[in-house]
């Protein structure tokens, strides 16, 4: 196998890669919309609406409680770890 035809198969892998993701976002796009389009005819979506508000907010804060929160700086836990032994052994 030459060099040429090497990356000619490697191209077309990556076209064919491409061809598939795109595919497949056009796909879920699609479902998204019949999806929206459904709850869009209910009765109760202004109810529906309101939930899944509160659901994502609740999800937000979760998200950010737990990415956005700074762990301790390490020097810190060990000095407090050494004040607590020397603490400990003056009793």
């Amino acid at each position: 196998m030459t060099r040429e035809t090497g990356r000619r198969g490697l191209d077309e892998q990556a076209v064919l890669l491409a061809a598939g993701l795109a595919d497949l976002a056009v796909s879920t796009v699609g479902t998204a919309f019949g999806t929206l389009r459904g709850l869009l005819r209910r009765s109760d979506a202004g109810a529906l609406a309101a939930e899944a508000e509160h659901e994502l907010t609740a999800r937000g804060r979760l998200v950010l409680d737990r990415y956005a929160a700074v762990p301790p700086a390490h020097l810190e836990i060990l000095a407090r770890h050494a004040l607590a032994r020397r603490t400990a052994g003056d009793d």
